[in-house]
């Protein structure tokens, strides 16, 4: 049998994972639309008023659509932080340098969903996040945040 090693770039792999996400939860949404727990506006509401707090750098807005027990993970360490955690690492460090967010996917499934979305900082780089959300009583519960790109956050806070 004659192997042929295929390469692919990080971005493309990246991209593939994304898609792979998105794919999922949209069988997901599928699969459990019948049980009545598809396709949630209100969760959708929210969630675009989450990313529209970052852009406008609504630091009352942001504090009122977390829960008290807030949590963040991400594949930089992050494991369930706390929501002060969060602010102060996250929102006090990356909040000023959004310029405006582009939600290229919003798929909900009852209080969950996943957010596919492409940053614009005030340096003028860009990067793609994909970040599932969970909602409890109107506010963001628990967010787990998969970075795409090359080395964000730090590469867009050095301007790289």
């Amino acid at each position: 049998m004659d192997m042929t090693r295929i390469e692919v770039s990080r971005r493309k792999a990246l991209h593939a994972g994304a898609c792979a996400l998105a794919g999922a939860t949209g069988l997901l949404v599928a699969a459990s639309a019948g049980a009545g727990t598809g396709p949630n506006m209100a969760t959708e509401e929210i969630i675009r008023k989450w990313y529209k707090a970052w852009v406008e750098k609504d630091e009352g807005q942001f504090e009122a659509l977390m829960t008290d027990n807030f949590t963040f993970t991400s594949a930089a360490g992050d494991d369930h932080i706390s929501r002060s955690t969060f602010k102060t690492q996250c929102w006090d460090t990356q909040a000023k340098l959004i310029e405006r967010s582009d939600l290229e996917r919003v798929i909900t499934s009852g209080n969950e969903a996943f957010v596919k979305y492409l940053c614009h900082t005030t340096n003028g780089k860009s990067f793609r996040n994909v970040e599932y959300l969970r909602v409890r009583d109107g506010k963001v519960e628990a967010l787990e945040c998969y970075f795409g790109g090359a080395g964000y956050p730090s590469a867009a806070s050095k301007g790289m």
